[in-house]
């Protein structure tokens, strides 16, 4: 069982439910689009009336949309839903040694803009330069409402605090670089170690690991990534 720090907890409310709820389905029309809202009752296992009123509230707030009708051998047919990819724009930083990039992602994952700097020689540099980068590309683009920052970075990040602690590449002193670059932008910010957020894209937007659980990513020298699935113990030796 899992301890539960008493002093500092969250009370769950029905909103935490709904939330948690439309969290999964759309997970499940970014994956399955176009999808019915059949066939998303059937995965997510939740009732007819629940998917119905969470697929309406999602239209109307634009993050999902309709598309053509699906096909069935008889009876209505069902109309699709597929994710609206520039409905909210994310935020994506790889901070290296010598250099810095930084890019604009739509919900699939998708680039819509990518930019590199020589990366700051102190992190209050860096969240100056990025921050107001950032900064401008939001007022550049109006249209998308903005979900938030990823960080990766090339070194250790505290798991109960989302600080950074310690990366010997870059030379910086351990801060709360998390907090600065949300005073900045104004948006939430996530910090992850550059090989866990390598994982982490293969899970959520690799093509080719449907299926597996479990992987591993190795980062060299700070300057490339690979990521690997981790085959079952009675599988042929991966070389």
């Amino acid at each position: 069982m899992r301890k539960t720090e008493l002093k500092h907890f969250k009370v769950a409310t029905s909103d935490t439910a709904r939330d948690f709820n439309r969290r999964i389905i759309l997970n499940l029309v970014r994956k399955h689009q176009p999808i019915s809202q059949a066939d998303l009752m059937r995965l997510s296992g939740f009732q007819r009336s629940t998917v119905s009123v969470i697929a309406r509230e999602l239209i109307e707030t634009g993050w999902l949309k309709t598309g053509a009708l699906g096909e069935l051998p008889r009876g209505r047919k069902p109309t699709n839903l597929h994710l609206n990819e520039n409905r909210a724009g994310i935020f994506g930083i790889d901070i290296r040694a010598q250099k810095t990039r930084y890019a604009l992602a739509n919900l699939e994952g998708r680039f819509l803009v990518t930019e590199s700097i020589t990366t700051p020689a102190s992190p209050h540099e860096f969240v100056d330069q990025v921050g107001g980068h950032i900064r401008t590309l939001m007022k550049q683009n109006p249209q998308l409402s903005y979900e938030g920052i990823g960080v990766s970075l090339p070194g250790r990040v505290d798991l109960s605090s989302r600080k950074f602690v310690f990366a010997p590449n870059l030379h910086w002193s351990a801060v709360d670089l998390k907090a600065l670059l949300e005073q900045k932008t104004g948006l939430p910010v996530e910090l992850e170690n550059a090989a866990n957020a390598c994982a982490l894209s293969e899970y959520w937007f690799g093509r080719q690991i449907e299926g597996i659980r479990d992987l591993f990513a190795v980062t060299v020298s700070g300057n490339w990534y690979a990521a690997f699935p981790v085959w079952p113990a009675n599988s042929a030796t991966f070389r």
